[in-house]
């Protein structure tokens, strides 16, 4: 799947979670592209003979989707078209930094070349920093790499991040969440671009101020010294030596220089000489071999990368969304739902209602696995120790509480931190109303349920998990399908 098909397929999602109600995409809408799409795609299938491929039931329906929302809301057909984050960076920075690095001469004295020139000097010890925080970062465990930047990641890949206007209520939420979405999907992407860009930037910007130097040379005699008032001629001379060493051993035909040279080039005492044509070469060969070939092989590397994430866009198809569209035409295994019960022993007609709900949520193929509950106060680690949290099989893991129960951190939240901790694709929480309900009354019982289920999820949100509301008695009553089904957070 490329970039431009999983930001449609991410569009379409995140506008069907907003579409609670079905206001702008009906059950007729929904059921349409959902049958286009299967029959497209197996029509693709047939004619390369191969089996139908969720990815492309997901393109065309997704395309499907779309399509009819832009026909029936013009505002939003413009925004789909729109080219997401701010392409022209790409392009722009590195022929600005050319352009600035041609005007490094700016700085010092046009006419003469300074054997410690403080602007060409600083260009290769800043780049000899950054290939060694490179270094460092690469010898850095991931687990332990702080990411930084999330602002100006954002905003390259989602540009301003605001919704176009005149949209109906659900669908301005649904691009909302597009748009975040998009930003935390796209980042490995967006910060590899960055990274090919910066590095083009940085040879750009080495590139002319070589071609500066060349340049000026042409139609100006270059006067040639050294000036120092801490530094004498056999400091400057290792110095020099040190710098110049790798563009001479690679480049044979460039001429070295000697201890006596190098006094005799230091301005204030003979005056410096008209010998600029070695010093020119020898600065361009030290700027091609340190700055402006390796950034140019990084940059290759980061562009590789980006080119490989475009083509073949990381999007996590076993979230429940898709999960449960793959089911409708049998292109995956069944989906497995992992079941935490905390406090809380189920009966049977609970155990029915959770089928049922798993079914709703994650298509009518999908499993339970119902695992011991946790008792009051055991140490997750204690209670969990012969689960297998990283199982490869589940698709979703959830904790299950019971509404009529009060938050606490110590106990709850313990218990969220470690599975969150332990559980690659994180966890969602459901929180069951129905034994609030029994104990005091539909009546009374729902308007203290939404304050219940307003402080659960205030509590869940602290600890990384998402809270969902159901009712095991009665399934359909806060049904977990495409509009408003179990979130987990994106892998990237």
């Amino acid at each position: 799947m490329n970039e431009q098909v999983a930001r449609n397929v991410v569009l379409a999602r995140a506008i069907e979670h907003a579409d609670v109600g079905h206001t702008v995409l009906s059950d007729d809408d929904r059921k349409y592209a959902t049958r286009s799409a299967r029959e497209l795609a197996a029509w693709q299938a047939a004619d390369s003979h191969t089996a139908v491929n969720q990815e492309h039931f997901l393109q065309q329906r997704a395309e499907q989707i779309l399509k009819r929302l832009g026909e029936r809301t013009p505002a939003f057909g413009a925004f789909q078209r729109r080219a997401p984050g701010m392409r022209g960076i790409w392009f722009a920075l590195p022929f600005i930094a050319f352009v600035l690095g041609a005007a490094l001469d700016r700085i010092a004295d046009p006419h003469r070349v300074d054997l410690l020139s403080a602007p060409l000097l600083i260009i290769i010890a800043w780049n000899l920093l950054v290939y060694l925080g490179l270094l460092v970062w690469a010898v850095v465990p991931a687990a332990r790499r702080k990411k930084s930047g999330a602002p100006l990641l954002r905003r390259l890949s989602v540009g301003k991040a605001v919704a176009p206007r005149k949209l109906p209520t659900a669908l301005a939420e649904g691009v909302a969440h597009f748009l975040a979405d998009w930003a935390v999907l796209s980042e490995p992407l967006t910060r590899a671009r960055l990274s090919r860009t910066v590095h083009l930037a940085a040879a750009g910007f080495a590139l002319g101020a070589v071609a500066s130097l060349y340049a000026r040379g042409l139609l100006t005699q270059y006067v040639t010294g050294w000036e120092s008032t801490f530094l004498d001629a056999q400091q400057v001379h290792t110095l020099l030596s040190w710098l110049f060493t790798p563009a001479l051993a690679v480049f044979p035909f460039l001429q070295g220089f000697t201890l006596a040279e190098i006094e005799q080039l230091r301005f204030g005492g003979s005056a410096g000489l008209p010998v600029g044509e070695r010093w020119v070469h020898l600065y361009g060969a030290t700027l091609l071999l340190l700055v402006i070939l390796p950034r140019v092989l990084l940059a290759i590397v980061a562009g590789l990368r980006a080119r490989h994430l475009s083509r073949h866009f990381p999007l996590d198809l076993d979230q429940p969304y898709y999960r449960k569209l793959a089911d409708s035409i049998g292109t995956s295994a069944p989906a497995v739902l992992r079941v935490i019960p905390y406090t809380y022993t189920l009966d049977e007609p609970r155990d029915r209602g959770l089928w049922a709900i798993a079914a709703a949520s994650l298509g009518g193929q999908a499993r339970v696995q119902l695992l011991p509950a946790v008792a009051y106060g055991v140490e997750p680690k204690d209670a969990l120790r012969e689960t297998m949290l990283n199982e490869a099989g589940i698709t979703v893991t959830t904790v299950l509480f019971s509404l009529a129960a009060t938050p606490e951190k110590e106990n709850h939240g313990a218990l969220l931190d470690y599975l969150v901790k332990h559980v690659p694709r994180g966890v969602a929480v459901l929180l069951d109303e129905s034994p609030l309900l029994e104990r005091i009354g539909d009546q009374v019982g729902t308007e203290r349920a939404a304050e219940r289920h307003s402080l659960w999820r205030q509590f869940c949100s602290f600890h990384g998990t998402s809270a969902h509301v159901v009712n095991l008695l009665e399934p359909g009553k806060h049904p977990l399908e495409l509009g408003a089904g179990l979130s987990l957070p994106e892998l990237r």
